[in-house]
């Protein structure tokens, strides 16, 4: 059975997941580094129309999973899957220079979240963190042309340069200092240190962009002792002004929130040269409860509720969220399925409406007040849900993907599958933002008050349109007395930012199926969400060959849709499902269920009559490794992608002054969201169908754009073996459309 993808890094390129030490950092900055092209830039979330979030509190949650780099293409993993509430997010672990895996980013950014790496000093590192200020040292003896009385610490840009220059090789939007341990310098090292850290947020801006973030954790003081505060004060005051926002630590008695907030309050504007607010205060809760007020946990609610974000408007570091994967997985009867219900129910509340859900007891310290902090609620109830951002400026493609599965499908078509799951964050995509904990229906155009149906969602991963799942939605309509055989249902999916009077298409993959007979009128629709803004829609459906057929039990839905009325502010909006129902016996009972494959929204030119690219891939190579003797198979795809248009039949020759052209075309250029890679055995001389190509992999892993490396354990054994092999690479556009084979590529390797 082969695997799905490689993690195989270049031996050309330093492609390092971490730095232990700034050393192998400067060696990183000798070797060759090209860009990762294949990450997923930053696309930052626009304001919306009648937004308070504006004002909040924002969340930033920092993920420490088992030392980090735990994902595996082979197994099963914790994943992150509720973009929607996160502004910022931590990829941590314990090294010197921890560098966030490539399929986080672009997971992050696919929905408008900043990643940040960390740097961190602790237990042993005294020395780099002194030698952060004073940068890289020459080997030749060198020294100051005089002498000086100033014995003050030198503060070098080498590092935050190196940081910046390895935050934006790698895509991603900073770094979380965590500097927790003494500094042997005292208040000139830690003087120094402050003011080296407004050196790396200004080349992190310079260039990663504005978006560009410092975190700086509570830790040291203005004298140089480690002495954590678990709040904003004066001891951390000077370490906060320079940085993009101050992360506290968890230990916190419940008063200090808004001691926090009232010391900020009282702040001169002039003292802080970086402009600030509440919100750059990350008030840190600790989800393993270790010294957490409210205790951790479910309890986690408790801190939360003292921090307040929507009106005290401090923000959030929800550290260690992995804690309901870590806690549960050694327990009998785990699963990905139980761990994903144990964790929505966590971030979303129980998937049943009306469950009570158990919390831990407070376990206050001594001397702490009791707090009547009321019943449970979920992390997500704290928090505003931001859509992606802007189909506009990111085209949405979700195929439901919590960045897991068991199997692996193309066009509906099972082409792998594998006893121990795979993980890869570069799948992780929305998985409908609007059906967890439960989808929400609602009558549609219907004065008469019928009984709304009990709706529930699940992730399915035995069946799928693209990637791993599919999402299926299961609606239980009661029966009614009503004669009127004919009902009609809003049934809302995912939210988006959309701009008025710009003109969006949106597609949708799906099969419905229901356990009586019933005859179904199926279409999308969007409404606003935002009250200040008529709901105002105008919407047009697409009707294609492509939309009326079916493939393996999958249907295609298309429309066009506008906004017609509101000003140029983006609006909140939410896309979905009309569904007519006829029933033969009104008074029955009936089960339906939708199963969602894919959704994709992007904007279309405003022009009418442009010809359209056509997406294709131009051209594959292969390079053997030779340098890996013990596997003679290994060895990298190679490709080039490019577009063309339907081929001018006749050139209709017009007047010499005729002002319109010949033609006119979209300046689009096509993009990918990932590359499907299959093998065949090709004897010489044999006709080949790449329809009977064995999968044996995805792009997405390493980051890197057009490029796959191949081991033998990416292929079966027969192919393995010294024989002569075709690979095929098929696209997946970032419109979510499959390439056709005569779009595609592939390239011939003799035998060895």
């Amino acid at each position: 059975m082969p695997l799905r993808g490689s993690q195989h890094s270049s031996n050309v390129l330093d492609d390092s997941p971490y730095f232990v030490t700034l050393a192998e950092l400067d060696t990183w900055a000798g070797r060759p580094s090209a860009k990762l092209q294949g990450v997923l830039a930053y696309h930052p979330r626009r304001s919306l129309n009648g937004s308070s979030s504006e004002s909040r509190g924002k969340l930033l949650t920092c993920h420490d999973y088992k030392g980090g780099y735990t994902e595996s293409p082979s197994g099963l993993a914790y994943t992150f899957n509720f973009w929607q509430y996160c502004d910022t997010f931590i990829y941590f672990a314990h090294h010197r220079v921890t560098i966030p895996p490539s399929g986080w980013t672009t997971a992050a950014h696919r929905s408008g979240v900043k990643m940040l790496g960390t740097l961190i000093f602790e237990g042993s590192g005294l020395e780099d963190c002194l030698k952060l200020l004073f940068g890289r040292l020459p080997q030749s003896r060198t020294g100051p042309t005089a002498s000086s009385l100033n014995r003050h610490l030198p503060i070098s840009p080498h590092y935050a340069r190196l940081l910046a220059d390895l935050a934006y090789q790698r895509g991603f939007d900073g770094y979380l200092l965590n500097v927790e341990c003494s500094l042997v310098g005292g208040i000139e090292q830690a003087r120094a240190l402050a003011a080296w850290i407004a050196i790396l947020e200004t080349e992190l801006k310079n260039k990663v962009g504005p978006h560009a973030q410092v975190i700086w954790y509570d830790s040291v003081i203005v004298d140089g002792q480690l002495r954590w505060q678990d709040r904003l004060n004066s001891y951390n005051l000077p370490f906060f002004i320079p940085s993009s926002g101050i992360f506290t630590n968890y230990t916190w008695p419940a008063h200090y929130p808004s001691l926090t907030a009232q010391y900020f309050l009282s702040l001169a504007p002039a003292i802080i040269d970086r402009p600030k607010h509440l919100e750059d205060i990350y008030i840190g809760v600790d989800v393993w409860g270790r010294g957490q007020h409210g205790g951790g946990g479910f309890g986690s609610y408790r801190a939360l509720s003292h921090i307040d974000p929507e009106f005290l408007g401090l923000s959030v570091a929800l550290f260690g969220h992995a804690w309901t994967w870590e806690t549960e997985q050694d327990k009998p009867g785990f699963s990905w399925e139980t761990w994903w219900d144990y964790e929505r129910k966590f971030w979303l509340g129980p998937a049943k409406e009306g469950e009570v859900v158990e919390v831990p007891s407070e376990n206050r310290r001594p001397g702490e007040p009791e707090c009547n902090h009321g019943p449970f609620a979920p992390v997500a109830s704290f928090f505003s849900r931001a859509p992606a951002p802007n189909p506009a400026d990111l085209p949405f493609l979700t195929w439901f993907s919590p960045g897991v599965g068991r199997a692996w499908f193309v066009c509906g078509e099972k082409v792998l599958q594998t006893e121990s799951g795979w993980t890869d964050l570069s799948q992780n995509t929305s998985l409908g933002d609007m059906v967890w904990p439960r989808p929400v229906p609602r009558w549609e155009n219907m004065e008469q008050e019928l009984q709304l149906p009990k709706a529930s969602s699940e992730l399915c991963m035995d069946d799928a349109w693209l990637g791993g799942n599919s999402l299926r939605l299961s609606l239980s309509l009661p029966g009614s007395t009503d004669e009127e055989a004919f009902r009609c249902l809003w049934l809302p999916i995912q939210s988006l930012a959309i701009t008025p009077r710009t003109i969006y298409e949106m597609t949708v993959v799906y099969k419905i199926d229901s356990n009586k007979s019933v005859d179904f009128d199926l279409g999308l629709s969007m409404h606003v969400l935002a009250d200040s803004v008529a709901d105002a829609f105008e919407i047009t459906s697409i009707t294609t060959a492509e939309t009326t057929a079916t493939h393996n039990g999958w249907s295609k839905l298309a429309i066009e849709f506008v906004l017609a009325s509101g000003d140029s502010a983006d609006v909140l909006a939410s896309s979905g499902f009309v569904l007519g129902i006829v029933m033969e016996e009104p008074s029955e009972p009936v089960d339906i269920r939708i199963h969602l494959g894919a959704m994709a929204v992007y904007a279309k030119s405003s022009s009418p009559g442009l010809d359209a690219h056509q997406a294709r891939i131009l051209w594959a190579d292969f390079q053997p490794a030779h340098s890996t003797l013990q596997d003679v198979a290994a060895g990298t795809l190679t490709w080039e992608i490019a577009a063309s248009f339907t081929p001018m039949k006749s050139i209709p020759f017009t007047d010499r002054e005729d002002p319109q052209p010949l033609w006119r075309l979209e300046n689009n250029f096509p993009s990918f969201a990932y590359f499907n890679i299959y093998v065949q055995p090709h004897p010489t001389g044999s006709a080949l169908d790449p329809a009977q190509a064995l999968f044996i992999g995805s792009t997405g892993l390493d980051g890197r754009a057009n490029r796959f490396y191949v081991e033998s354990t990416c292929l079966p054994p027969d192919i393995a073996s010294e024989v002569a092999k075709r690979f095929y690479v098929q696209g997946v556009t970032d419109r979510g459309v499959v390439l056709d084979w005569d779009h595609c590529a592939y390239v011939d390797v003799p035998a060895t």
